[in-house]
């Protein structure tokens, strides 16, 4: 069985929304709820540690009694980097298996959490191909410093599953090296676990801007000009 750890803790100040992003209506519908609803009726998933922003969640409480979400979940305010939530959400695991999401990608699907359960390994992420040419710079001096091979990078993305015991020490190591990631996959393969990729999809992309929410709401609602 399987404890997802759903990440809520963002306060929108990118998408200057008035507050956190994760309660922008999105073709009508809280972001947050989205990824509720896709793991809901998933056998494999029997509990859910969900994290909100300082002083949010009796919105969360109330968010989720409104959407008449079954699944149990715990609530833990969320630390100062997501870095620090997920350190602290996944003591509140009672499985020794979890899987990672965060509210800000509402295109995931019942069926990406499905197939990444099925994936054979144990430390897992969706990961897409990078389609633009990426260089390493020197910010200060805006001068390039080299070049990277695209075939061998990827777009981490999430949902992303891992032992427990894993990303427990994936953490463990960070501490002990006074480091801090932005996301746990590459986290975890620093510190020596193995971890692999599936294939993600281009509609699987996180909200930051305004311009994502409309995107999000077109996907969502079947106006993504497919035939």
């Amino acid at each position: 069985m399987y404890t997802l750890l759903l990440l809520n803790g963002g306060v929108g100040t990118r998408v200057a929304a008035g507050q956190p992003k994760q309660l922008i209506r999105v073709n009508h519908l809280p972001a947050m709820i989205y990824p509720l609803i896709a793991v809901d009726d998933i056998p494999e998933i029997d509990e859910i540690v969900l994290n909100f922003p300082p002083g949010w969640e009796e919105t969360m409480h109330k968010l989720v009694a409104d959407y008449a979400i079954k699944t149990p979940i715990t609530y833990v305010e969320a630390g100062d980097t997501r870095h620090a939530s997920v350190a602290a959400m996944v003591g509140h695991c009672s499985n020794d298996k979890v899987i990672l999401h965060e509210t800000a990608r509402p295109l995931a699907t019942k069926g990406d959490f499905q197939d990444l359960i099925a994936a054979e390994h144990d430390n897992v992420s969706f990961m897409l191909e990078i389609p633009f040419t990426v260089a390493p710079v020197d910010p200060d001096t805006r001068q390039v410093t080299g070049s990277l091979e695209r075939a061998r990078l990827r777009n981490v993305q999430l949902p992303q599953k891992f032992r427990k015991a894993d990303l427990e020490a994936g953490h463990a190591y960070a501490r002990e090296k006074n480091l801090v990631f932005t996301e746990d996959a590459t986290l975890c393969a620093v510190a020596g676990c193995d971890v692999y990729y599936i294939p993600g999809s281009d509609r699987n992309f996180k909200i930051t801007t305004k311009t994502d929410v409309r995107v999000a709401g077109h996907l969502l609602a079947g106006d993504d000009g497919d035939e």
